[in-house]
């Protein structure tokens, strides 16, 4: 028999996100007894999104044609998993309920909004919270004061209307806005979050602020050289619209 044949299978890997079975079984009521309760609300969050989403589309679409550039390079967005709703509510000492989940989290439904330039994160918070069907609940800048791990972008959390067959329904959405170079720190600094044990982890912590700090720094030189470049006037091509494809 070859030597390949000989080998063990491996063990099955979980997939269950690195949540311990035990807080599965803990937090059954939420996902067993109000199982119908939950999923409506669900779907209500999802729909929130889109509703954000649609907005943010619009925002960009105006700004293609008359400014001739996006300011929202992508948008993502996610609504918060059952076992970490739970875990939220575990935490602050509530009960771990549907309507305990829609009185009392802010973030159940999130969307990320991803831009080039630190100006262009103002313009498009400035847009969206100027619209009528839009509340403003709370708005956090962590771009003008960052926390102190070196993390930023600016946060909103707004209510929505959204229209359903028989009602309208205020629905809460968080949303952050942030640069390319602000995102790519803050998905590392989750991972490390999220490590239970990491070697030399005091300095990596360092290490993460003077990258938060060089980012912003540069966030800052790349939106000074592009004020430059826009400033500068068209050459008569461009100005009589070139063929370049």
């Amino acid at each position: 028999m070859s030597d390949l044949l000989k080998k063990t299978p491996p063990e099955p890997v979980s997939v269950i996100d690195d949540v311990d079975i035990t807080e599965l079984i803990e937090n059954a009521p939420l996902f067993l007894d109000q199982a119908i309760q939950y999923q409506e609300l669900m779907m209500m969050y999802d729909c929130a999104i889109k509703e954000i989403r649609t907005k943010l589309e619009v925002l960009n679409s105006e700004f293609s044609v008359r400014y001739q550039r996006n300011p929202i390079e992508f948008i993502s967005s996610r609504i918060k998993k059952p076992v970490s709703i739970a875990r939220k509510l575990r935490k602050r000492g509530l009960p771990v309920s549907v309507p305990s989940m829609e009185d009392n989290l802010t973030d159940i439904a999130g969307v990320r909004v991803i831009c080039s330039f630190i100006d262009d994160i103002y313009a498009i918070a400035d847009m969206l919270t100027q619209q009528d069907d839009l509340r403003i609940l709370e708005r956090k800048d962590y771009i003008r004061t960052p926390k102190a791990n070196g993390y930023r972008s600016l946060h909103l959390i707004v209510e929505v209307p959204v229209f359903f067959s028989d009602h309208k329904r205020a629905m809460k959405v968080e949303i952050q806005i942030r640069t390319i170079a602000m995102d790519f720190w803050a998905s590392l600094e989750h991972q490390l979050k999220y490590k239970k044990s990491v070697p030399d982890e005091q300095e990596i912590i360092r290490e993460l602020k003077d990258c938060a700090d060089t980012i912003a720094a540069t966030d800052q030189r790349m939106m000074a050289i592009r004020n430059r470049i826009h400033s500068a006037p068209d050459t008569p091509e461009e100005a009589g619209g070139g063929d370049e494809l």
